[in-house]
């Protein structure tokens, strides 16, 4: 067998099984982590990037990032708006010129939009790395925090992927919650609705569903599930995964299921604990012995 035979099986796979990327007409994985990582630089100047800030240079290097994502994720946005089928937004191409059309003034409009959301972004992690700090004690600063806590970064890049879910930016997100869950182990579906001084501590096989809904001061452990009892395609419409109300505290490898499922303010849930119904406000709940 020779090297055009082999080639000729994998092209011969590429169309009776499709999943093939033509023409770049589908968003690029590594263009939407390449935004990504500017948007990170945006958050956490000098912190993720080996790039010397000065009060000289940062308008510039700040700049720089905003053409850059503005730029790149437009054009991945229009790409995923194509893409999905009987979209609201009707973003077929009509015109000759590219940056005429209706789609891409929509992706455009949303890129500016997440740049203008920033400085809200910001206010929003940097509690999220407070509530980190004063929450583990083996955390020496902030800035530790920052550059080392993986619950962290999966928050950040949560809540940058969470805005665009919110806009109606198909796929996008995914590809940043999955890009970083990945990285960290911790899974958050980008359409969850989480709270302010969010901690996640160690962090590894934490999953956080589509609906969940979480509230304010919510600390959680490495392991915990906040999922679904049922997962049937038929439902992917409806609250499937649980609310945790405020000042909650989810210790390692808890399992909460049901959209039904509400887990009451300043409630403490125990490690490997199994929980389907909902548990009133001030609950210590922990294993049967």
């Amino acid at each position: 067998m020779n090297i055009d035979m082999l080639i000729d099986g994998i092209l011969d796979s590429y169309e009776r099984y499709g999943l093939v990327n033509r023409s770049g007409n589908f968003p690029n994985r590594q263009n939407v982590v390449e935004v990504l990582s500017d948007l990170q630089f945006l958050v956490f100047p000098g912190f993720r990037i080996a790039e010397e800030i000065e009060p000289i240079n940062i308008r510039y290097v700040t700049g720089q990032r905003v053409n850059n994502i503005i730029a790149k994720l437009t054009c991945e946005i229009q790409k995923s708006l194509i893409f999905i089928k009987n979209s609201k937004e009707n973003c077929k191409n009509t015109s000759d010129d590219i940056t005429k059309s209706h789609c891409f003034k929509l992706a455009e409009k949303t890129a500016f939009a997440l740049i203008e959301e920033i400085p809200e972004i910001r206010r929003m992690i940097q509690l999220d790395t407070i509530a980190a700090y004063n929450g583990d004690p083996a955390a020496k600063s902030n800035e530790e925090v920052i550059l080392s806590y993986p619950g962290l970064e999966a928050i950040l890049v949560y809540r940058i992927a969470n805005f665009l879910y919110k806009n109606g930016v198909p796929i996008i997100p995914r590809i940043m919650t999955e890009h970083v869950h990945g990285k960290t182990g911790i899974d958050i579906h980008p359409g969850a609705k989480i709270g302010e001084s969010f901690f996640i501590d160690h962090g590894t096989g934490v999953v956080i569903g589509e609906t969940c809904i979480i509230g304010n001061n919510v600390k959680i452990y490495q392991g915990v599930t906040l999922g679904a009892l049922s997962v049937k395609k038929n439902l992917q419409n409806k609250k499937r995964h649980p609310t945790i109300e405020d000042d909650v505290t989810i210790y390692a490898n808890a399992t909460i299921l049901g959209g039904d499922t509400v887990i009451g303010k300043g409630s403490i849930i125990g490690g490997n604990t199994w929980v389907t119904e909902s548990i009133p406000a001030g609950t210590v709940f922990t294993q049967e012995k």
